[in-house]
C-alpha cells in the first residue's frame, strides 16, 4: 500500500501519517526501488491503534508509551486513568454549566463587566440605573477585576462587602450621590475644593469590610496606577484622599 491508501484505509490524513513517522509512533517502511515507501498490514494495524487510542483522548505522548514493547500491560491501567480524568472533567464542566445557567436567569442579565459570579451580577441589576454615571461604571469594573484577582477564600467576602455598599436603596442613593460628585471634578484639578467633599461622600459608601481588599489593591502599585491613570486629575486626587480617610478610620 501506498501513503495514500494505508491512510484512506484506517480514516486519517496522509499529513497525520507522516506526523506519527516523525514522532515516532509509526515505523518508517523501507522505500522500494522506485523510492516509494510500501506499507503493509502491521502498519495499518498500528495507525489503526493509534487512531483508536487518540480517539478515546490519550495524547501522543501516552499514545507512545502504550505501544511501547514493554508497555502492553499498562494499557489498562492508562485507559482507567483517562477515564477517572474524563470524569473529572465532566464533573468540572456540569459546575460550568450550572453557573452559566445561574448568570443567565439573573434579572437584568449579564452584565457590561462580563460574566462575573451571579451573586455580584444580582447587586449590579439593583443599581443597573447608575451605570449613566461614568465614575459608576468604572467602579463596577474594578470590582469586577477584584473579584477575578483576589484569593478563592476571599471572594465571598468581597461580594458580601460590595452588598453593603450597594444592597439596599439607601446605600445605592448614596452611592449614586459621590458618583455624581467624582462625576463632577472630570474636568477639574486636583486642588479643587470639591475634591475634599467627593472624598468624604466616598468614602462613606465603602463599607469598613471592604478595606481588606482597598489595601490589597494599595499593594498593587501598577494596577493602582493604572486606575488613577484612567481618572481625571481631580478624580483619581478624590480616589487617593477617600482611600486615606478610610486607612485612618480603620487605625
Amino acid at each position: 500500500m501506498r501513503i495514500g491508501e494505508l491512510a484512506g484505509v484506517v480514516g486519517v490524513t496522509t499529513r497525520a501519517v507522516r506526523h506519527y513517522h516523525h514522532l515516532g509512533l509509526l515505523p518508517e517502511p523501507e522505500r522500494r526501488a522506485n523510492g516509494y515507501r510500501e506499507y503493509g498490514l502491521r502498519h495499518a494495524v498500528v495507525l489503526a491503534r493509534i487512531r483508536r487510542l487518540t480517539e478515546l483522548g490519550l495524547g501522543l505522548a501516552e499514545v507512545r508509551d502504550v505501544l511501547a514493547d514493554d508497555a502492553g500491560k499498562d494499557l489498562v491501567e492508562v485507559l482507567t486513568e483517562l477515564d477517572e480524568d474524563l470524569a473529572r472533567q465532566e464533573e468540572a464542566l456540569r459546575e460550568r454549566r450550572e453557573r452559566l445557567r445561574v448568570l443567565l436567569e439573573v434579572e437584568g442579565g449579564v452584565p457590561a463587566e462580563g460574566p462575573v459570579s451571579p451573586e455580584l451580577a444580582a447587586l449590579f441589576a439593583q443599581a443597573a440605573h447608575l451605570s449613566d454615571s461614568p465614575m459608576a461604571v468604572k467602579d463596577r469594573e474594578i470590582i469586577a477585576f477584584l473579584e477575578t484577582a483576589v484569593p478563592d477564600g476571599e471572594r465571598e467576602r468581597l461580594v458580601a462587602s460590595v452588598g453593603e455598599a450597594l444592597g439596599s436603596p439607601g446605600a445605592v442613593a448614596r452611592a449614586g450621590e459621590a458618583y455624581a460628585l467624582l462625576d463632577a471634578l472630570a474636568g477639574a484639578e486636583p486642588a479643587d475644593p470639591r475634591v475634599e467633599g467627593a472624598a468624604r461622600a466616598l468614602a462613606d459608601c465603602i463599607p469598613p469590610t471592604l478595606i481588606p481588599e482597598i489595601g490589597e489593591l494599595d499593594q498593587h502599585d501598577n494596577v493602582l496606577r493604572a486606575f488613577y491613570d484612567d481618572l481625571a486629575p481631580a478624580q483619581a486626587e478624590a480616589v487617593r484622599r477617600a482611600l486615606r480617610i478610610l486607612a485612618e478610620e480603620r487605625r
